[in-house]
């Protein structure tokens, strides 16, 4: 049995032959955009090309430049039969002495912006003859003269590789009825765009089938990009629908490329954002020192109208109690052959400075009996402090009188802050230091390496368990 494609497939192959198909309207798009500007270089390397697109864009030879270089082409046949000095071959050359005074009088170039080819055409005569006229140049040209005394095949083979080819790139395009230049290209784009027309509609029926609550402005909406395809005008951002294509074909792999495009412009908005809510959070800050709700705050927090509690609790009190619970219990103990050492250190150095003690150093023993009561008194010293701060802690009346001391403390602390004077150098030195953090340090955060921070992002999105996959990460379990 023949194996039959599955539907993926089968859509693939139809996205891959739509962009395909895009792709070459896109190449002829471009092609007949630069076919006016780069005609010079299809004229000199690809003449085939023009007999063929000269047509389509409405351009014909123009008739005083063709026949200027016809009539050099007929002396040419004269002089290979009569010779240069023949009556019927000094005919020839004098109405080319006519035709090119006409020639850089009328300026035929102008029409079709060709004017930069005929001076350059121009100037390499003057620079043949050394004559600073044009028409003087081209006169004494096209003299028997000149031609017998430089040698005649010598000058024309000059004209036809210096002179031929600029004044061949004049032409003249014609003008349609609507008064612009003709160019009927739209009839080599016409069959494109019925073709993503067609296609476009038939893609907005299917979606409308699958999600029926999309109108026919939603459903085409969904691959909005199409809609280059169907302009006339603008075509080269067709260039967008293309690129889509061949990237959801798997023609062109552009995940890179939008990676760093989505890297960019990430980049950019963190760093405005990073700014913005930097400095916001800063002015609040400010705001609210100048108002006096700091100090307000730490008096009582009850005294503020606006201030919102949500759990009944004093939470300077609670982070303070709980701050000195792990002095206590957790710092002390690991502390304490520190704090023994410090006192031993200073109660031998009081020792020596006795003058009694001094004098019994000398003694013998007197050494070894100074080291243990140092260690004695240093131990005795701080086993007594911790067992007092520890009794004071876990005796309900002495958690009350340090939760007076706490509270009257924070009182103190806001009465006194509360001086006018005390107030104003604190809030003024607040707002100083919070300005001076906007502008040394709100910049610095700005210009962080902010793809440093998406790379680190990125790798923490790759190390993540693959969920959409059906791969989970394995879970180590304490034991």
């Amino acid at each position: 049995m023949p194996n039959r494609k599955s539907p993926k497939q089968q859509n693939l192959v139809f996205e891959r032959l739509m962009a395909m198909i895009a792709t070459v309207n896109l190449c002829l798009v471009l092609f007949d955009l630069s076919y006016v500007p780069w005609r010079d270089f299809y004229l000199r390397n690809f003449p085939q090309i023009t007999q063929i697109y000269d047509p389509i864009k409405g351009i014909e030879n123009h008739r005083e430049t063709t026949n200027y270089l016809n009539r050099v082409d007929a002396l040419q046949e004269q002089v290979s039969q009569t010779g240069l000095t023949s009556p019927e071959a000094k005919a020839k050359l004098e109405e080319l002495d006519r035709l090119s005074n006409e020639m850089v009088d009328s300026n035929p170039f102008a029409a079709v912006n060709k004017s930069g080819n005929f001076e350059k055409a121009k100037n390499r005569m003057r620079d043949r003859i050394g004559i600073e006229s044009a028409k003087q140049s081209f006169s004494t040209f096209w003299s028997p003269e000149y031609l017998s005394q430089q040698g005649w095949n010598q000058e024309i083979n000059f004209f036809n590789r210096q002179i031929r080819p600029l004044i061949a790139t004049n032409y003249f395009r014609r003008i349609g009825e609507n008064g612009e230049l003709q160019d009927d290209f739209w009839r080599i784009d016409l069959p494109f765009i019925l073709l993503f027309g067609i296609e476009l509609l038939a893609r907005s029926f299917y979606l409308r089938r699958r999600h029926p609550s999309f109108t026919w402005v939603n459903a085409i909406l969904w691959r909005w990009y199409d809609i280059f395809l169907l302009l006339p005008f603008v075509q080269w951002l067709r260039i967008i629908p293309v690129i889509i294509r061949l990237n959801q074909s798997r023609l062109l792999n552009l995940q890179p490329l939008q990676q760093q495009i989505n890297q960019t412009i990430l980049a950019n908005f963190a760093e405005e954002l990073t700014e913005i809510v930097v400095v916001r959070v800063i002015n609040q800050i400010q705001g609210s020192v100048r108002r006096g709700d700091l100090t307000s705050w730490l008096s009582s927090k009850e005294n503020l109208r606006s201030y919102i509690d949500i759990n009944n609790i004093n939470e300077v009190e609670a982070i303070a109690g709980i701050f000195v619970q792990t002095i206590v219990y957790q710092v002390l103990p690991k502390i304490q052959p520190e704090i023994v050492a410090i006192l031993r250190h200073n109660i031998t150095v009081g020792l020596n400075q006795t003058p009694i003690y001094r004098n019994l150093h000398h003694l013998p023993g007197m050494g070894d009996m100074q080291t243990q009561l140092s260690e004695q008194l240093a131990t005795q010293i701080t086993n007594n402090l911790y067992s007092a701060v520890t009794a004071a802690m876990e005796d309900p009346q002495g958690a009350q009188l340090s939760s007076q001391l706490a509270q009257r403390f924070t009182a103190a602390l806001g009465e006194e802050m509360q001086q006018k004077h005390v107030l104003e150098e604190i809030q003024s030195l607040l707002a100083d230091f919070l300005e001076e953090v906007k502008l040394n340090y709100v910049q610095r955060l700005s210009q962080e390496d902010i793809d440093q921070i998406l790379e680190q992002t990125r790798k923490l999105r790759t190390q993540a368990p693959l969920v959409d996959q059906g791969t989970v990460l394995p879970v180590k379990r304490e034991s």
